[in-house]
């Protein structure tokens, strides 16, 4: 391997890029089985029936060669977040789990969608939301949010996470550090939080410095804190994801960027600036949810940065490693057939699951 087909494979390591459509195109297929990819996220528009799906993931582990196992990736939160419908298990919003507010019953929740998660082909679910619903005026948090107070969302979302991780899902803990506390949504426009420190030490730290030691993964916030950084977001702040939350809090899971094509930053940062720069920061993992050509952008931006800057080289073997790491811990394996997929989902326990839910929430 030359130096340049290094330089991409590590860079290639810290891109899961979306696409479109129910099938691999070949594009995309080309830019994974050429390292270009760590892995896929799935949409609603990628999403036919469980059976296309599980086709789909298989198909996906496939192109992706040896080595460890892509990221086959979802955000399967509940309620309005679920991007799979019936058969598989049909969650309300995480608010109607903290009114109940069993942790018990959580993790179960955690366990049964993590269960069927796997059994389609995926490894890592963009859940459970860690924010604390903290502002009535919030336009995307809301009830996706387990509560409305610290001790709450901590008892009671953590579990669910560990649930998923106890099935063969990596849990990813968001929007850090707190997104419950804005009046903007960062898919179209740049939050600003202005709390004091103490504040956001009181309010929306705590559910992730509780979790920094139990879940696999956390997601960033696109959001500017004043009292942390007030100069860039958190996905791009050093003094968030690397002083904060790495060595203040001691987290040592994979960091995902949100998404770079979401407008807090693409109305304010190219691809190629944001990508490079949210490594830089500490993130070790980044989103490209849309656009084929941006995540190959990103890519070329992340290797030109790789070769020309020893300190970049290594903060990306870094987050390679922490990659690397969650794909062999979590590998993405689809259900062998269609019957065997029948079968999870027949004893998964969801269909019980919903109607004790139902039944504890009237």
């Amino acid at each position: 391997m030359s130096e340049h087909e290094a330089s991409s494979a590590l860079a290639g390591a810290l891109i899961v890029a979306g696409f479109e459509g129910p099938v691999l195109d070949r594009d995309t297929a080309n830019a994974l089985a050429a390292g270009r990819r760590a892995g896929l996220i799935l949409f609603r528009r990628n999403i036919v029936s469980v059976e296309q799906v599980r086709a789909l993931t298989t198909e996906i582990v496939r192109v992706a060669g040896n080595g460890p196992s892509p990221f086959v990736c979802v955000d399967q939160e509940g309620g309005r977040v679920a991007r799979l419908a019936a058969p598989v298990v049909e969650l309300p919003p995480m608010r109607v789990l903290g009114d109940i507010g069993d942790p018990a019953l959580s993790r179960r929740a955690g366990e049964i969608v993590g269960r069927e998660l796997a059994a389609l082909g995926f490894n890592v679910d963009f859940a459970p939301v860690l924010d604390v619903d903290s502002n009535p005026e919030n336009p995307v948090i809301g009830d996706r949010s387990f509560g409305r107070d610290a001790e709450r969302v901590t008892s009671l979302a953590i579990p669910f996470g560990e649930g998923l991780e106890s099935a063969g899902v990596l849990a990813c803990g968001k929007h850090f550090p707190g997104h419950g506390d804005t009046d903007k949504d960062s898919h179209f426009d740049l939050p600003v939080v202005r709390q004091p420190a103490l504040r956001l030490r009181a309010v929306e730290l705590p559910p992730f410095a509780a979790a920094a030691a139990r879940l696999g993964s956390f997601m960033t916030a696109h959001v500017v804190y004043e009292a942390l950084d007030p100069d860039v977001p958190a996905t791009l702040s050093g003094a968030i994801v690397t002083d904060l939350l790495r060595g203040e809090l001691g987290f040592s899971g994979v960091l995902f960027s949100d998404d770079l094509e979401m407008r807090a930053l693409a109305d304010r940062y190219d691809i190629e600036d944001s990508a490079v720069e949210a490594v830089r920061a500490g993130c070790d993992v980044l989103l490209v949810c849309q656009h084929h050509d941006l995540a190959e952008r990103a890519h070329a931006a992340l290797v030109e940065e790789i070769e020309h800057d020893a300190r970049f080289r290594q903060r990306a073997v870094e987050a390679r490693a922490r990659s690397e790491a969650a794909r062999r811990r979590f590998p993405a394996r689809p259900a062998a057939s269609a019957t065997e997929l029948a079968r999870v989902f027949d004893e998964s326990g969801g269909r019980e699951l919903a109607d004790e839910i139902a039944r504890r929430r009237s």
